[in-house]
């Protein structure tokens, strides 16, 4: 029974340390880097008939070559509001209409931008981090209150937090190796 106890705050600890991963994953993909990522627009909000609606939701985003992307909206009446949107983000970016459809130029970045970005994603790292720290510490305290209440032995506790420190090593290395992969594709000219 207390093994049990044991695993299901491991458990509740790896899908806490799981989330903290995907969601760097995702903070990182809207990165910009010097080729064009449908991914960019995730976070780009457009007012769609007085709504805030994310882009993917209301236009198609294609890559037809390696430093564009075209937005193919369903609606034509919200292109101007896709390009003020694209224009109010922090992407730099200056989109193009032609009626139908917007497109975006990614320009390579300068020497000076690909240095904010890593700063940017030594700063997100940081930040999937002290999630996962987090996740730990609060497994950490869910095992001393079983402990306390006598619900688990001592040694059940020991082994516990051995493992919870494996299970965090291993989340934060991982963390550090997406860092290190989104690193490279920005400094990659």
């Amino acid at each position: 029974m207390s093994q049990d106890l044991v695993s299901d705050v491991l458990k509740r600890a790896e899908e806490c340390m799981h989330h903290a991963q995907e969601s760097l994953g995702h903070d990182l993909a809207a990165i910009r880097t010097g080729r064009a990522s449908p991914a960019l627009l995730d976070k780009i909000r457009v007012d769609y008939y007085g709504v805030p609606t994310p882009l993917p939701q209301v236009a198609a985003i294609s890559v037809p070559e390696p430093r564009t992307l075209v937005i193919q909206p369903w609606d034509r009446s919200v292109l101007g509001a896709i390009e003020k949107a694209i224009l109010k983000s922090d992407l730099g970016l200056t989109p193009t209409s032609d009626g139908k459809l917007v497109r975006l130029n990614i320009p390579p970045l300068t020497e000076e931008r690909r240095k904010d970005l890593v700063k940017l994603t030594k700063r997100r790292v940081e930040e999937g981090r002290v999630h996962v720290r987090n996740c730990r510490r609060d497994a950490l305290e869910e095992l001393k209150k079983l402990e306390k209440d006598k619900k688990i032995s001592e040694d059940d506790s020991r082994r516990g937090q051995e493992r919870l420190q494996k299970q965090t090593e291993a989340a934060i290395a991982e963390i550090d190796r997406a860092g290190l992969r989104k690193e490279q594709e920005v400094l990659e000219v």
